[in-house]
């Protein structure tokens, strides 16, 4: 193996692997964090480079930094963006503040693949700088902020499409369902009848609300801090700068990046990065209440409810033979307790900013990057091994739609809540149905009872009011 090339940074000299294209402070923030072995997100080194790209040709066009360099650093930075240099990004996600380890994990393999380009050897970094030229008019305290939120608008690209996979899987099954009255439950008690197609139908439709605030989240992502340099002023940087690499940036990444407003209030808050961790706080929410249904809904079967029979996708007991659990549905959960748990994170990093510069960016940025991918990853794999294969178990829920007291709700207009709560009263105290109590009473012929209380009146009862 290659001896070892030595490199130099403003602490001293280490010795830094031939091959590796990070140099000496990556080296050093491998060495200070040995914390999870949890590197950055692929988003976010995507978004580095496209912000590296950005930059380099902002520089080159106002001569900041000449041609034969920015063209070496724009190939580096393609490259990087296209994945090559993932396995060189190795900074711990726990890092020095701010995120200027993995910033300057970024400007290193930048700078060493610009070298090799260029025909030098890697290290050689009098002749291509990871500070003076990948880094020229740019600091972590801009870029860091920037790369983050246009990291969060790549993976809640993807996510929404996950996101609609499964709504997808949902309006299926409820159009399936559309016309299998049961009971419904409120206080986990009988209530009036609805259909299992409309309690489907309506976890779609609680999904497709959470998407609607996003192009706002979005918006707040879209707003950067990039061109402020350290602390906002753009020091380092020369006129035009800020406008124009952020122009370069909207072009590049597709998304409408636009200057902040007010770049130290883009320094200082990282408010974006809270909103964007609150839409999928909700997200989550909503993914574990409805999961929860579908396991309440499935079980059994012998003593649970077994509504619904979902697919068995493997066995569920080491001891009890033949045993099969809602496995898809309690990975969701577990999924979605992360989010949250990923969140509270999140708030306490955003709330952690002081004067200029919030220094617990990474951890925010992990976190939520993290979130996105996870639910990203698993919404279209719970869809087609939980949602899709759901069969009804449509004499369980005829036993139950029948049995139910609640339906004598609907004879209050006719005889009064007081005379109904009675009959109701009296078929749980003697184990006669409300229905036969009518009859027997003469209150109704069994005609009457049928046209009432039949499936057909049912199945209308279930719908809602036009």
């Amino acid at each position: 193996m290659p001896a070892p090339r030595v490199e130099e940074d403003s602490l001293g000299t280490r010795e830094v692997p031939s091959e590796a294209y990070y140099g000496i402070q990556t080296l050093r923030a491998k060495e200070n964090f040995p914390v999870s072995g949890l590197t950055a997100s692929r988003h976010l080194t995507r978004a580095y480079a496209i912000v590296k790209l950005a930059a380099v040709r902002t520089n080159s066009r106002l001569g900041t930094v000449d041609a034969r360099r920015s063209a070496a650093i724009e190939q580096a930075a393609r490259e990087m963006a296209d994945g090559r240099f993932d396995s060189e990004m190795i900074v711990d996600i726990f890092q020095a503040g701010a995120g200027t380890s993995f910033h300057m994990n970024v400007n290193e393999v930048l700078a060493n693949r610009a070298l090799e380009v260029l025909g030098h050897p890697r290290g050689e970094y009098a002749e291509l700088s990871p500070n003076d030229h990948v880094n020229r008019g740019q600091s972590t305290n801009d870029t860091f902020p920037t790369a983050t939120q246009l990291a969060t608008l790549f993976a809640f690209a993807e996510l929404r499409r996950s996101v609609e996979v499964l709504i997808a899987s949902l309006r299926r099954k409820g159009e399936e369902f559309a016309r299998l009255p049961k009971a419904g439950r409120t206080h986990l008690k009988d209530a009036m009848p609805v259909t299992l197609g409309a309690e489907f139908h309506a976890y779609a439709s609680a999904l497709e609300h959470l998407l609607e605030p996003l192009p706002s989240v979005e918006k707040g992502l879209a707003e950067v801090p990039l061109g402020g340099s350290a602390v906002g002023s753009g020091v380092n940087t020369v006129p035009g700068f800020r406008a124009a690499v952020v122009e370069e940036l909207a072009r590049l990444s597709g998304f409408p990046i636009l200057v902040a407003r007010d770049p130290f209030e883009a320094m200082q808050s990282r408010w974006p990065m809270g909103a964007a961790s609150a839409w999928l706080r909700g997200l989550a929410l909503e993914l574990i209440r409805i999961a929860n249904d579908l396991r309440l809904l499935a079980s059994g079967p012998a003593t649970g409810l077994d509504e619904i029979r979902m697919p068995e996708i493997q066995p569920g007991s080491s001891i009890m033979p033949g045993k099969v659990n809602p496995s898809a549905a309690e990975c969701l959960n577990m999924v979605a307790f992360h989010v949250l748990g990923a969140d509270l994170a999140t708030a306490m990093s955003v709330q952690a900013g002081q004067l200029e510069i919030n220094v617990m960016m990474p951890l925010a940025a992990a976190e939520t990057l993290f979130s996105a991918d996870i639910l990203t990853n698993y919404l279209p794999v719970f869809a087609k091994t939980a949602i899709d294969g759901i069969t009804a178990n449509r004499a369980r829920l005829d036993h139950f739609l029948m049995d139910s007291t609640a339906l004598a709700t609907i004879l209050t207009p006719r005889f009064g809540y007081l005379k109904v709560a009675e009959l109701i009263h009296e078929s749980d105290r003697t184990g006669v149905a409300v229905r036969t109590l009518l009859v027997d009473k003469k209150l109704l012929t069994s005609a009457e009872v049928e046209e009432l209380l039949g499936p057909d009146a049912l199945l209308k009862l279930a719908r809602p009011v036009p």
